[in-house]
């Protein structure tokens, strides 16, 4: 009827009750103004420039524009799975991990289907959950802000479709290592994905932590997700990829957005992955002198940011940090996820510890 109203609105267009009451991502906020250089410490972001090759094969990608880009992203593909040694079908592409992330939900859980992960975790979780219709399942941290698998296992139903890992964790930097990560897959079902979302993988310096690639070899219900965003400082090209058993490789594929990964990203995303000695250079780079010695609880951290258990304070520490120019990302009432950047921003944050805010 036209001009009437349905599903009980008045008028409009008529949305998904999920969607209405969705939580919007909070994205790191950018530098604040100051009066010398600002820097932001808020999104994990890479502060140094693209890797060597790497600018001039997005610019002469950029020449290429008036073009679609390569649907299947072959050569990306074939780059990736030569990189890891695994099967291009075991291969799949999207726009950021968390955009292969929201195809992995899409393909698995909808109304009625529980997706499960720890919190605090990364906070795109509950929002892709949330908008395919699957219900959150949120397992707490341990007191130490690791993952508690234990809990995580005794949490999986029959309406359990996926799991979410997070490894290391953002925002506490925790990681889950090769032994009890095996003990807690023994323990879910076979036909329950598992995640291991591995955005920092290329930070991790752990002897423990889990060749997350090999156990998807090794067992068809774990998917690895990964990034170009963080350490290959690709984040404005959103370039991220899923490995995993073919299936699901074929079912991230079908819900993937036609021509979503571009032409430009594709580009630089292959040349990013054959200059690994001069990455490697870089997240060496990363080691901090972090803030124990300042009377601060800091977990230690295996990513490219650290996080600050400052509790009720974390608000004014957030703000002590703006008045000196730097933005981070606090979490109240929990504490401080600070990203890892240029020395005189870690220097600035730094200070602020000392001072006590």
């Amino acid at each position: 009827m036209a001009g009437g109203s349905a599903g009980g609105q008045a008028g409009g267009a008529r949305l998904r009750a999920e969607v209405a009451g969705l939580p919007a991502y909070k994205a790191g906020r950018p530098a604040a103004a100051f009066s010398g250089t600002a820097f932001k410490l808020s999104s994990n972001e890479n502060p140094y420039p693209p890797l060597p090759g790497v600018l001039k094969a997005a610019v002469a990608a950029v020449e290429e524009i008036n073009r679609y880009p390569d649907f299947g992203s072959s050569a990306l593909i074939e780059e990736i799975a030569g990189f890891l040694g695994v099967p291009a079908g075991r291969v799949a592409v999207g726009t950021g991990s968390v955009g292969v992330l929201q195809q992995l939900v899409q393909a698995t859980a909808g109304p009625g289907d529980e997706v499960l992960y720890a919190w605090r975790s990364f906070e795109a979780y509950p929002i892709i959950t949330q908008i395919s219709g699957a219900t959150s399942v949120q397992v707490p941290l341990r007191p130490d802000e690791t993952h508690d698998l234990d809990a995580m296992a005794e949490a999986v139903t029959e309406r359990t479709r996926l799991i979410l890992v997070c490894n290391p964790n953002n925002p506490t930097g925790a990681v889950v290592g090769r032994a009890e990560l095996d003990r807690f897959l023994d323990r879910v079902p076979e036909n329950v994905l598992v995640v291991l979302d591995e955005a920092y993988v290329e930070f991790v310096r752990d002897e423990a932590y889990p060749d997350g690639v090999a156990i998807s070899l090794e067992r068809t219900n774990v998917c690895v997700l990964r990034t170009f965003s963080k350490a290959y400082g690709l984040a404005g090209l959103r370039i991220g990829y899923a490995v995993a058993a073919e299936p699901v490789a074929e079912a991230l594929r079908a819900c993937a957005v036609p021509f979503g990964v571009n032409l430009v990203g594709q580009a630089a995303a292959v040349e990013s992955l054959r200059s690994q000695e001069a990455l490697f250079e870089r997240v060496e780079l990363r080691a901090l002198d972090l803030p124990g010695r300042y009377g601060i609880e800091a977990h230690p951290s295996q990513a490219n940011f650290y996080w600050l258990r400052l509790g009720e304070r974390s608000g004014a520490f957030a703000a002590a940090c703006e008045s000196a120019g730097v933005t981070v990302r606090p979490y109240s009432p929990d504490g401080v996820r600070v990203t890892i950047g240029e020395k005189e921003a870690n220097d600035r944050v730094l200070e602020i510890l000392r001072s006590g805010f």
